[in-house]
């Protein structure tokens, strides 16, 4: 498939949750500032809230034992490797965050209510959070997010945190 039917596909799956906008975050930078360090693609996911074809991920199939999954943008500690698990949805999924990492916000696109998630340090989009799905995770809940908008690291060191997860 070409390029331009993946961007198209991602952006059926797009988020336009204005809650994000109301928002400030640590972290903050122009377009062209976010365009210096991001690869197209991931500001066309990061920054416009756009979303990978499903099974195209770097991550979705990865499943270290110990690591953190950062934000691809900031590089801010967003996941720990042991709640990540194989829910077979085409995107990485984790049962938690770690505390304060992520921030919820309600998308309203497609008709419908999911519940985004983005970067607590820069706004980045990540994806949606499902819950009640039935997996056998302690939250019952799936986050299902976006390879483009992560990088994983071996080092734990900077994943710990006290803070509660934002909800908006």
């Amino acid at each position: 498939m070409s390029a331009s039917i993946f961007s198209f596909i991602g952006s059926l799956f797009s988020s336009s949750a204005s809650a994000e906008n109301k928002m400030t975050y640590p972290n903050q930078r122009t377009d062209e500032e976010w365009r210096a360090v991001l690869s197209p693609e991931q500001f066309r996911i990061i920054r416009q809230k756009g979303t990978e074809p499903p099974g195209s991920g770097t991550y979705d199939k990865h499943y270290p034992s110990t690591g953190v999954y950062n934000c691809a943008a900031c590089d801010a500690p967003l996941y720990k490797a042991d709640t990540k698990f194989k829910s077979g949805c085409g995107w990485p999924a984790y049962f938690d965050s770690i505390p304060g990492a992520v921030t919820r916000h309600v998308d309203r696109t497609f008709g419908m209510e999911r519940t985004e998630i983005v970067c607590s340090n820069c706004g980045g989009h990540l994806g949606h959070v499902f819950k009640g799905e039935g997996y056998p995770t302690p939250t019952d809940e799936r986050h299902c997010v976006n390879s483009v908008s992560l990088k994983f690291s071996e080092d734990e060191s900077g994943a710990k945190g006290d803070k509660q997860e934002s909800k908006v």
